[in-house]
């Protein structure tokens, strides 16, 4: 029977990183090893998501404290109008549902329903973007771009930074569907996948704080 040195049991009493008692070396630290690529790619990208929002949370900030700042110019309530960014809402929360179908596509290893799924979203998220950058343009073409006042700069950075991150999510969209076209549905790609789904699903939910912080309480004002 062997006998452990008593000079590893001074540096290591409890035994991270070994068997445990079980006669088994783990690869990690404890008995289970280091996690799987799926989980630490997971975890880092919450951390991204989580910075992210950060980002966005400075932006709200920023919009809170200078919706006011109009310079004499027309506000919220003159500008914005609510029913074509209802439509733009409706887009978008529609495109979370369908990214949705195409995860469980995904996860069911069904090609044409994955496929389907991503290129709904795309179209959906296509349509969000096209009402975006012709509010904007109606906005700019009046007079009342982000050099109006500061009111018009802080929506134009905040509604302008959400769809920048749109169009970023369209582009990995088409990616992934080229992948999983080339590919297959490999273990890479399927965390990929993972990490889109997240993003799309955290853009609708800034977008709905968007539609409450800016817009609806924009035309109440």
């Amino acid at each position: 029977m062997s006998v452990a040195h008593p000079v590893a049991h001074a540096h290591d009493p409890y035994r991270l990183g070994h068997g445990g008692g079980h006669g088994s070396e783990a690869q990690g630290h404890g008995e289970g090893g280091p996690p799987s690529k799926r989980i630490i790619v997971g975890y880092g990208f919450w951390i991204f998501l989580l910075s992210d929002i950060i980002m966005f949370s400075a932006f709200f900030a920023s919009y809170a404290v200078l919706a006011g700042a109009t310079a004499g110019g027309p506000g919220g309530k003159q500008l914005f109008d609510i029913g074509n960014v209802g439509i733009e809402t409706g887009f978008l929360l529609v495109s979370s549902f369908t990214c949705g179908v195409a995860s469980i596509g995904a996860a069911a290893r069904k090609f044409w329903l994955f496929q389907i799924g991503m290129a709904v979203t795309f179209v959906l998220g296509a349509c969000f973007l096209g009402l975006e950058i012709k509010e904007f343009a109606g906005l700019a073409a009046q007079g009342d771009g982000p050099q109006r006042s500061a009111f018009l700069s802080a929506f134009f950075s905040l509604v302008g930074c959400h769809g920048l991150h749109v169009t970023a999510g369209l582009m990995w969209l088409l990616t992934m569907m080229a992948q999983v076209l080339a590919k297959g549905f490999r273990a890479d790609i399927m965390r990929r996948i993972l990490c889109f789904s997240l993003f799309w699903h955290a853009l609708d939910i800034i977008w709905v704080a968007v539609f409450t912080v800016v817009y609806l309480l924009g035309v109440v004002r």
